[in-house]
């Protein structure tokens, strides 16, 4: 049935993180034309998701309000801001400051099939400090003075509880302790700061650390704290090369560069001069950002994201570890039927996973004899279409799938948001969240809402 008349969405809204599966089984069919012969086909997961042949990664350290409304916003194609800063209370109550500007679009690649994947990122968060838990003042049309939208000290829990419902990753950072040289002492903090994030976020935990000053206890500390899994440093760490990794990167300490917006085309180009399987992760560390940073995200995207070449794939940084370690950990069986394959696929996720979802190539086969895909009950988002492998180039039939069990009613609540507050923005973010739904009648009763 379709709505006629608006409704209201919560005020505020988190997907339940803490009801994700520990582990998946997810069955995919795929039909051919009558008389295609199946006897040599192979699945493959490829380094990269979607089949890009650059990763680029972004982390924001000190829980600047500016992951919120410069980063995020300009990725998502909201208001930017050469001298204010707002939060989501800001957005979602109409309340913006007086200079704002935009791209007129969102940010992102495609998952090789023409939907959109917008970029994403990962912000640290300062759990064991009060300001999180501040309230903003909202006041729409106010414009006397504007000292509610003057910088604060970091970002408020609703920022970052918008951000991760468009698939922004967290860090842990700095520890609120004056002992930051003795590892116990960090990781007792460690402790404190996951209970709070678990208790703060419906379940969603923190399995990553972003190093804070370049401080090695931080370190030292998160290889005895079984929950941090991925580590990121400024220095002294690995550098990542995807097409080479041959572990599942638990514990592995990687690097970041700290570079100037300016200088990061540059350090791309570089790495793209290069033949593929040589190729090492621009993985950025950032700070405040401002319009230098925007502009270079409105780069990436108009040269090597959608509206370019489309080679590059830019996930939060936890995203990459599980689709790694996925890559590495997922079990994927093969029955042949007559014109038809039925693939089962067994995601083994770890503590705090929360973005189970793969990418599938299938070989020994012309992709164009594939008449039809189909996802069973786990699988909720599923895209297909004849590609390429990235590095050596074969022709294969690709197949994105994706199994967050409330991914369907994710995608009602931006259905929702539009109905409220029929925006060209919200229509945007409903559409595009309603694309990642595989093909089904609810689907198409999403669609009908947001025509």
């Amino acid at each position: 049935m379709i709505r006629t008349t608006p409704i209201s969405p919560p005020p505020e809204y988190v997907y339940p993180f803490g009801d994700e599966p520990r582990q998946v089984t997810a069955e995919i069919t795929l039909a051919f034309e009558p008389g295609t012969d199946l006897s040599q086909v192979r699945v493959g997961i490829p380094p990269l998701k979607y089949n890009k042949s650059l990763l680029v990664l972004l982390t924001q350290d000190d829980c600047k309000q500016a992951a919120f409304s410069t980063t995020w916003a300009a990725i998502n194609g909201r208001p930017l801001s050469d001298t204010y800063f707002y939060t989501a209370a800001h957005l979602r109550g109409g309340d913006m400051p007086p200079d704002t500007y935009g791209f007129g679009k969102t940010l992102g690649s495609t998952d090789g099939t023409g939907r959109e994947v917008r970029f994403a990122f990962t912000t640290t968060i300062s759990l064991e400090w009060d300001y999180m838990d501040a309230e903003a003042t909202v006041k729409p049309g106010y414009t006397d003075n504007y000292y509610r939208f003057f910088m604060q000290k970091g970002l408020m829990w609703g920022d970052v509880r918008e951000m991760l419902n468009y698939g922004a990753g967290i860090a842990l950072h700095d520890m609120n302790t004056p002992s930051v040289d003795l590892p116990d002492s960090i990781l007792r903090h460690y402790g404190i700061a996951q209970q709070i994030v678990l208790d703060r976020l419906s379940g969603r935990g923190c399995k990553m650390l972003a190093e804070p000053n370049g401080n090695k206890t931080y370190v030292t500390a998160a290889m005895s704290y079984d929950p941090i899994q991925t580590i990121f440093v400024q220095s002294g760490g690995r550098r990542l090369r995807p097409f080479a990794v041959e572990g599942d990167l638990v514990k592995t300490v990687l690097e970041r560069g700290f570079w100037q917006p300016k200088d990061i085309p540059g350090v791309i180009e570089t790495q793209l001069a290069r033949p593929v399987a040589e190729r090492e992760a621009v993985s950025i560390g950032a700070h405040g950002t401002d319009r230098t940073w925007s502009e270079m995200l409105l780069w990436l995207n108009n040269t090597h994201g959608k509206d370019g070449d489309d080679c590059m794939w830019m996930p939060a940084p936890e995203e990459y570890f599980e689709y790694n370690y996925l890559r590495r950990h997922a079990v994927v069986e093969i029955r042949a039927g007559e014109d038809a394959l039925t693939l089962t696929v067994t995601l083994p996720g770890g503590l705090y996973f929360y973005y189970p979802s793969l990418t599938l190539n299938v070989s020994g086969v012309d992709p164009a004899s594939c008449t039809a895909v189909g996802g069973g009950e786990t699988v909720t988002g599923l895209s297909w279409a004849p590609g390429r492998e990235a590095a050596e180039g074969a022709e294969v039939l690709a197949v994105n799938f994706d199994c967050r069990h409330a991914l369907a009613a994710h995608a009602e609540h931006f259905v929702e948001v539009y109905e409220a507050d029929p925006s060209a923005a919200n229509r945007a973010d409903a559409r595009y969240f309603v694309a990642m739904l595989k093909d089904s009648d609810r689907k198409e009763e999403l669609l009908e809402r947001i025509k």
